[in-house]
């Protein structure tokens, strides 16, 4: 009996390369946001670096660079965490997005690449505070038009969001740094509900005891979704 052979499809291979392409291309642009990202906060840190060593309070304000897919801007008592995904995704269909006329015309404009970014107490990381909680900021999503698209808590969120005439560019990443740190900078630490932080084990007092390791974050105990502030 004659072997089959083993020639995949030409529908198949074209499809594969039309689809390698776009998201190629997607990645190619969420690449280049989050260098302008890099470039700004970089250039945030080098400009206020200066006057915040003359303020008579000592005010931290760092730039850390963790390689091709990360980087964080500590200022005062909180860190900022930007973070590049290395996949490309497609917005759900339920997703408000997907309902637009922007996409309907050209469904491959819903591929997007994606940005992330996380607010942590500086005090996580002085402390190596492993058990610490960061909350997500916002999420960037962009695709191969260059267009951006916001997910985000008050004012990012509202203020990024109409995707079919929002195009990435140094500027909007300036902005959106800006509002990350405003947003930061006013979601303040709460204390957690008395009941459920009156208990304590004994392995858990020594572990604080030699590494503070109780869980803190801004708001322990409370939803972070229905922040109302």
């Amino acid at each position: 009996m004659e072997a089959q052979k083993g020639n995949v499809d030409k529908g198949i291979i074209d499809k594969l390369i039309h689809k390698h392409s776009l998201k190629d291309q997607v990645f190619v642009n969420a690449s280049k946001t989050f260098s302008y990202l890099k470039e700004y906060a970089f250039k945030l840190f080098l400009d206020n670096q200066k006057k915040v060593a003359k303020n008579k309070i000592k005010i931290p304000f760092e730039y850390r660079d963790k390689g091709e897919f990360q980087f964080e801007l500590l200022f005062g008592s909180d860190v900022l965490v930007f973070m590049l995904h290395t996949n490309v995704f497609e917005f759900d269909r339920n997703h408000e997005v997907r309902k637009t006329p922007y996409i309907r015309e050209d469904n491959e404009r819903s591929y997007c690449g994606l940005i992330q970014v996380y607010n942590f107490l500086s005090d996580s990381f002085k402390y190596n505070r492993d058990n610490d909680l960061g909350y997500l900021v916002a999420r960037l999503f962009i695709n191969k038009e260059m267009h951006y698209f916001i997910e985000g808590k008050k004012e990012i969120g509202l203020l990024y969001n109409c995707f079919a005439v929002a195009e990435m560019n140094k500027e909007v990443a300036g902005n959106i740094i800006e509002s990350s740190m405003n947003y930061s900078i006013n979601f303040d630490l709460l204390t957690p509900p008395f009941d459920e932080v009156k208990m304590v084990s004994m392995m858990e007092m020594m572990e604080y005891t030699n590494s503070m390791s109780l869980k803190t974050a801004k708001r322990l105990g409370f939803r972070f979704q229905a922040d109302k502030e």
